[in-house]
């Protein structure tokens, strides 16, 4: 849709938002989509004293609702088609309210997984939407939007992973702990409703193109996604309780995880606004890569020689890929439509991929006695990812998804 069309759209429903309007709600989305997983990961072995649940449990606080990001992702081009764009958005962010509130009253391990499903289905209809909506809104800054919305979203993993404990040190519980966390949620809801114009659905839209995944370059996408976002999993799961079982406080282990968040952050707005002036990502991609491949070494060999630098380097390296790759995606194609449903099938078919990676983690320790097994599997992927990535030549973007094009 281009900017006229918004506006006309707008017009005819008597709201009309501002630029700065919809980019304080692409920052406020962002930073609501990952607290709920960064919290639980803080406080991992209260919760599994509390529940009286194995620690090993836990990994499916993060692998369902990554699972349903996934699936979220594919239904959300089909669902645009019979549901206003307000309404997907509305009450996505009122399931992952619902989630967050829920933690509050939860009398075992199996609800609180339950809630963990309801908030990864409402941030998988977010997440998929985001970034064509940033396409849609944003035309001429499209980089630098996205490093912003992917800044917020792991600038939320940190406020998540910093303050979680400290409300459950105050409230001495970790139930209000995790449920804190509805209330910016509740303000992203007013938002909302504010920014979102009242629209119909949009059946007269195109039809999604689900025959992008018979063309390879969306199944490359896909994996180099998965792969990525495995170590984002394994890491916001387990690397607080790697650093309680080396002696440290849930405090201080969630300080550590705060600081690789905040890392990944600016990392996430950074390397996408350096990137803008280069139409080839690559150059940018391999060096995120890189971080990645050093931080995930330094945790399986030295993790207690500075752990903090450590997290600062494969935080600019997570965070940074993430941007990018979604920067990739919507690189292949010129208009918002198709360039959004690409977007939105790389995280459809990569989150499932990521999911896998906590309990792949956890299962590596139980076998090994330790994380390092884990940490060196997930540098080892990101060789593999930065194999793949040689073929994201932008010249060949047209010839690669030419069937659709």
């Amino acid at each position: 849709m281009s900017s006229s069309q918004t506006a006309r759209t707008s017009s005819s429903t008597g709201v009309q938002a501002s630029p700065g309007l919809w980019l304080a709600f692409v920052i406020l989305v962002g930073l609501n989509l990952r607290p709920f997983l960064t919290s639980s990961g803080t406080l991992a072995r209260q919760v599994a004293e509390g529940l009286n649940m194995p620690l090993s449990s836990l990994a499916w606080l993060t692998l369902l609702p990554m699972m349903v990001m996934g699936l979220g992702a594919f239904c959300m081009p089909s669902l645009r088609r019979v549901m206003a764009l307000r309404n997907v958005l509305i009450t996505s962010l009122l399931l992952l309210c619902l989630g967050c509130v829920l933690r509050w009253f939860v009398p075992n391990g199996a609800s609180l997984i339950a809630t963990a499903l309801l908030c990864g289905l409402g941030v998988s209809l977010l997440q998929a939407g985001m970034p064509g909506l940033i396409k849609e809104q944003f035309p001429r800054h499209i980089a630098q939007v996205t490093g912003v919305y992917s800044a917020t979203l792991m600038g939320g993993g940190a406020l998540g992973a910093q303050i979680t404990p400290w409300v459950s040190s105050l409230t001495d519980s970790w139930r209000i702990a995790l449920a804190f966390w509805a209330l910016p949620i509740s303000v992203a809801l007013w938002i909302a409703w504010k920014v979102v114009p009242r629209e119909k659905p949009g059946a007269n839209l195109a039809p999604p193109s689900l025959s992008l995944l018979r063309r390879p370059r969306t199944w490359t996408l896909v994996v180099c996604f998965g792969l990525i976002n495995g170590g984002y999993a394994s890491l916001v799961t387990w690397l607080a309780t790697f650093y309680q079982d080396r002696a440290w406080t849930a405090e201080a282990s969630g300080s550590l995880v705060a600081v690789l968040s905040v890392a990944q952050a600016i990392a996430a707005f950074g390397l996408p606004t350096l990137a803008a002036k280069n139409k080839d990502r690559r150059m940018w991609v391999w060096l995120a890569l890189a971080f990645q491949c050093v931080g995930f070494l330094a945790f399986a060999w030295i993790p207690d020689m500075a752990p903090y630098a450590w997290a600062i380097i494969i935080g600019i390296g997570l965070g940074g890929c993430f941007s990018l790759l979604l920067l990739v995606a919507l690189d292949h194609f010129p208009d918002a439509a198709r360039a959004g449903t690409l977007s939105a099938l790389m995280q459809g078919g990569g989150f499932p991929i990521a999911a896998l990676f906590p309990m792949i983690s956890v299962q590596l320790r139980e076998m090994s006695g330790g994380f390092q097994a884990g940490w060196m599997l997930h540098a080892g992927l990101a060789v593999i990812v930065a194999m793949l990535a040689w073929s994201f030549q932008p010249a060949h973007y047209a010839k690669k998804m030419n069937r659709d094009a």
